[in-house]
């Protein structure tokens, strides 16, 4: 059986460097240009060359998407993009275009290549197509399911790596190549400017009455019809491993600190107690999914992995996101009057009761003591997030614990 990769999303320096602290063997990030995120943060040159040293430092590897689909106008500007990479060395390129992967072999070739799943890797030919390229590993398409990918695996080489998504956001179009938010908006989802039509909500018109529109009833809330719940393989990492994959990847590269440290944290714990015990696995199943649910989700479901989702993977009442806890704050280092920074990101207020997540797995509840402004000025409470704020919480902290609030449920 071979031993997995757990590869998390980072969509600033920040998160990549909590992702690398909660649990990562790998990190995936996107540079200011050619990515499927243009939305996120992403990564300047500067970001970027700090992050594979942090993450060199912590034996964590980076990975960088270059993986539009390229129009003649880009080519240009991505020979630029992979001689930049080529001096700051992360250890693969997440490529999806066939011309783009072959200018990453002409000038990195050093850089690993590695095969999105925008390419439709459907089959173990394709596989071996993109084998013969120089393709260190492809990311299986995730309309594959768990006997389709061990089939995989028993007809290419051992040295060719599988990646298979195992949390996250679904697409609703096939590996993620999406023409709507083209058609609707002008933004292209293979150029990376996705504006997620696949969320919103649809009546259908009839030809000949126009501006009449017909819900979609699914009950008396309306539906939405493409709207996909989120992928989850917590309960399932045995036959992840069993079908032969080398990284099981999160999806998220637009998500906070805190839903990253969430899911890395619990993948982390789950793969480790499997590989110390498959009985403690089982035990502590109740733990994963109580902690991975902490997080923003849509409802879980298994997606394609054991055969042909039914009409329980989609949500048709609702576009939003459960919540269970509001994310507060990374911790810092400690100033001279022994307080810890952080840059607020929700409010809060002195007195209240809040939670710090540790990366070994403690969620320890805490009391607000004093909130100091950045000239040292006390506050009664946080209300404008993005501030430097320094704060007592009545305990030691270690940098990159995360702060939250828990929510009470609806």
């Amino acid at each position: 059986m071979r031993h997995p990769e757990l590869l998390v999303p980072a969509s600033s320096l920040e998160v990549l460097k909590v992702a690398v602290i909660f649990g990562a063997d790998a990190v995936y990030i996107g540079g200011e240009a050619f990515g499927l995120r243009a939305k996120a943060k992403n990564f300047s040159k500067e970001d970027m060359a700090e992050g594979i040293v942090f993450a060199h430092a912590h034996q964590v590897k980076v990975y960088v998407t270059a993986n539009i689909l390229a129009h003649n106008g880009d080519l240009e500007g991505a020979k630029e993009y992979f001689r930049e990479l080529k001096e700051l060395k992360p250890d693969a390129l997440i490529i999806a275009d066939p011309g783009m992967f072959m200018l990453a072999g002409k000038i990195c070739p050093e850089i690993e290549r590695h095969v999105s799943t925008q390419a439709n890797n459907t089959n173990y030919e394709t596989y071996l197509f993109w084998h013969k390229l120089g393709a260190k590993r492809v990311v299986s398409a995730r309309e594959l399911s768990m006997a389709e990918i061990k089939d995989i695996r028993a007809q290419i080489p051992d040295e060719l790596e599988i990646e298979t998504f195992v949390h996250g956001a679904m697409c609703i179009s096939y590996s993620g190549r999406c023409l709507l938010s083209n058609y609707f908006t002008g933004r292209d989802a293979n150029q990376g400017a996705c504006t997620h039509p696949c969320r919103w909500k649809y009546a259908v018109v009839e030809e000949q009455r126009p501006g009449e529109y017909l819900p979609v009833y699914e009950n008396d809330r309306g539906t939405y019809i493409f709207n996909s719940k989120d992928l989850c393989m917590i309960e399932h990492i045995p036959d992840l491993l069993d079908a032969g994959i080398d990284s099981l990847k999160i999806e998220g590269r637009m998500k906070t600190a805190l839903y990253v440290a969430t899911v890395a944290r619990t993948y982390r714990r789950a793969l480790d107690d499997y590989a110390q015990d498959p009985k403690l696995y089982e035990q502590n199943m109740e733990w994963y999914k109580d902690q991975i649910s902490n997080c923003t989700y849509r409802q879980f479901t298994t997606g394609f992995f054991y055969g042909r989702p039914d009409e329980t993977t989609q949500i048709y009442d609702s576009n939003t996101y459960v919540r269970e806890y509001t994310y507060l704050g990374i911790v810092g280092a400690q100033n001279e009057q022994g307080l810890y920074r952080i840059e607020q990101r929700n409010k809060f207020s002195v007195g209240e009761t809040i939670e710090v997540m540790k990366p070994d797995g403690e969620n320890r509840e805490v009391t607000v003591c004093k909130i100091l402004d950045e000239e040292g000025n006390e506050m009664p409470s946080a209300p404008h997030p993005k501030q430097i704020l320094f704060i007592d919480l009545g305990t030691e902290l270690e940098p990159f614990d995360i702060l939250r609030r828990q929510e009470p449920v609806a």
